[in-house]
């Protein structure tokens, strides 16, 4: 046999989607070994969250999954509000849940997007983010912001959806399906986007739900687990979606899941605008929840399926203006662990791919 060599992959950003460091084992191209190295970015955002008003928190997980802000903030509202007993009117509920889909389709755009560019495919690149800019000009004309959006708060929404931001949803729903097939067609008939996924990082059932994987990773391994069905919340249990999942357990699986997961995300929008309710935007108990201050008292916790997985929110309130702890369920952590598995044994060419597949944002890993 012969000798292993080190090598460190990372922690420089563009090859690692993030400061990740992983320590290879190689004997020649084939990985023996591999062990994930973070906590380089430690941004600390549960401690902060506990040294922080109620309402103020909303801006560290708007940075957690930076792609995917508005699904995040999502997170923090479902514990937050169970605690404080202060609860969104129903027109906040459905603005809600467009704009956590309309976060989920950013955030896989932009997983495409750089998935593609570690397998040298430049165009679809910019296609994804051509349909991206879409949704982030709604985010502007919503929030006022393109990627931290900060538009949800404790007891609604800072500010209602106008015409024109019901129009440009309107318009997106008109034009993305399209724009989606045409994005399908640049990898799905690419036979070396093919070659170099099928087959590659077949992760199956037992071991995803040994290691906690949830989101794209578990139901491309054949689990059908979303928590949007599973733990009905927003207004998920009044719409007509489905869960796409595959047996095969490996990077075209679950590329194939995501494609699948952004359509059904195109389903929900158009059923959640034409259900869109009329009525108040904001809980008149919680207008001015950022001059008051609320209180708390006891533990919750909430779960959501952001983009990534199962995103848990845990809250301890002691009757104070701020939580007493405050902790995060990273789906992405979850995800990353599995990398022990499976990187073994596979080329080093093969780590890249298969390290693309697990789609992580390491705001939320490292927070």
């Amino acid at each position: 046999m012969s000798e292993w060599v080190d090598l460190n992959v990372g922690p420089h950003h563009p090859s690692t989607h993030g400061v990740l460091r992983l320590k290879v084992k190689l004997d020649g191209e084939i990985v023996r070994e591999v062990e994930p190295v973070i906590g380089y970015l430690h941004r600390n955002a549960e401690k902060l969250c506990e040294n922080t008003f109620f309402c103020d928190n909303l801006i560290y997980f708007d940075r957690m999954d930076y792609v995917g802000a508005p699904g995040m903030e999502v997170g923090y509202l479902e514990a937050a509000e169970k605690l404080l007993g202060i609860f969104p009117p129903e027109r906040a509920v459905w603005i809600r849940t467009i704009m956590a889909e309309l976060s989920r389709i950013a955030s896989h755009l932009i997983w495409l997007a750089a998935f593609g560019l570690e397998l040298g495919m430049l165009t679809p690149f910019f296609y994804c983010f051509d349909l991206r800019e879409k949704i982030m000009t709604m985010f502007v004309e919503a929030s006022g912001s393109r990627l931290l959006t900060n538009y949800c708060s404790i007891g609604g929404v800072y500010q209602d959806f106008n015409e024109k931001v019901i129009a440009e949803i309107e318009e997106f729903l008109r034009v993305s399906p399209k724009k989606i097939e045409e994005i399908n067609s640049l990898f799905i008939k690419n036979d070396i986007f093919i070659s170099r996924n099928k087959g590659i990082g077949v992760l199956d059932k037992e071991t995803a739900i040994e290691y906690g994987v949830t989101g794209h990773m578990l139901r491309a391994s054949g689990v059908e687990y979303d928590v949007r069905k599973a733990e009905p919340y927003l207004a998920y249990s009044q719409l007509n979606f489905e869960i796409p999942t595959s047996t095969k357990g490996d990077n075209l699986a679950r590329y194939i899941v995501r494609v699948e997961e952004i359509r059904q995300s195109v389903k929900i929008i158009s059923q959640a605008v034409k259900k869109l309710p009329e009525g108040p935007f904001f809980n008149p108990k919680a207008k001015k929840s950022m001059m008051i201050r609320l209180r708390g008292d006891g533990e919750v916790y909430a779960r959501t399926e952001s983009s990534k997985g199962e995103f848990g929110v845990y809250i301890v309130g002691d009757g104070g203006v701020k939580p007493y702890r405050v902790r995060v369920r990273s789906p992405s952590l979850r995800n990353l662990s599995v990398m022990r598995e499976l990187g073994k044994n596979v080329m080093i060419a093969d780590l890249v791919s298969i390290l693309g597949t697990t789609d992580l944002v390491f705001g939320e890993i490292d927070r």
